[in-house]
């Protein structure tokens, strides 16, 4: 197995993405450490992943507190730290218009301040097992939707993070750190944003297709399928790399003419 004996804290994995990047994570051998805000969900995923290969950790990543107590779970349960995956964002509608410092602050300290204290609060273990950083970002990191602005933001600083960190630590502290952006994603938490904005409950079925060429959008688990390239060892000394992991090229695609129906990618 690809991750035999690792040992791997996933933000934001009781739902969507992390969710199935955990679950891939321990069929490859991994022990993980579970997160995010709900703890009837983080019990359901421990259940399912088995005591033996999994614990939780619930808390708002926005408090300074939570990237260490990871850590020393990670530590006090498994006795070491191999790699951390960055998937936890919020991600919010936001213009012009309903964006302000308090909102522009509150999609920063989870989308892009807390996964570097958390990169800090775990630097030491992963340099000990010369470990590997990987970031969830996504293709909106580029320029974005008009309506995810602060979202968009986030994801782009996220990118420089990545870009950053990936020459300096891999350099001074032997740890990889690497980005993967997704498209457009089916999460349950997507499915009901667009019912929420008035889709159908089917929606998902039957998509435009300067959206969706193959006739569908990208699932969580085809996601996690690629995570695990970048959390193992056969990458060897590959940092500092952000791959997009969409169907069409985000950058230069044209829109349709109607632009309420523009989806959100993660």
């Amino acid at each position: 197995m690809r991750l035999q004996n690792k040992v791997i804290i996933v933000t934001g994995s009781t739902t969507g993405i992390g969710k199935a990047i955990a679950k891939r994570c321990v069929q490859e051998g991994a022990k993980v450490i579970v997160h995010g805000l709900e703890s009837e969900w983080a019990n359901d995923v421990v259940k399912e992943l088995g005591d033996e290969q999994a614990a939780s950790w619930i808390g708002d990543l926005s408090d300074p507190a939570i990237p260490q107590q990871l850590v020393d779970l990670a530590l006090s349960k498994f006795g070491r730290l191999d790699a951390i995956v960055n998937n936890a964002a919020i991600v919010a509608s936001s213009n012009t218009q309903t964006t302000d410092i308090a909102f522009m602050e509150k999609i920063f300290r989870v989308n892009t301040i807390a996964p570097l204290m958390l990169i800090k609060a775990a630097l030491p273990a992963l340099e000990k097992n010369r470990g590997a950083v990987l970031n969830i970002g996504s293709v909106n990191a580029y320029s974005g939707e008009p309506n995810l602005l602060a979202y968009s933001v986030s994801k782009g600083a996220l990118m420089t993070l990545t870009r950053n960190l990936g020459d300096s630590l891999h350099r001074e502290n032997g740890v990889r750190v690497n980005q993967i952006n997704p498209g457009w994603v089916l999460t349950e938490t997507e499915r009901e944003r667009k019912k929420k904005h008035g889709l159908a409950e089917d929606w998902y079925k039957d998509l435009p297709r300067v959206y969706a060429p193959a006739g569908r959008i990208l699932w969580p688990e085809e996601i996690a399928a690629a995570s695990i390239y970048w959390l193992a060892d056969e990458s060897g000394p590959i940092s500092g790399q952000v791959v997009d992991l969409e169907q069409h090229p985000f950058i230069g695609r044209n829109p349709p003419k109607d632009n309420s129906t523009i989806p959100s990618k993660k």
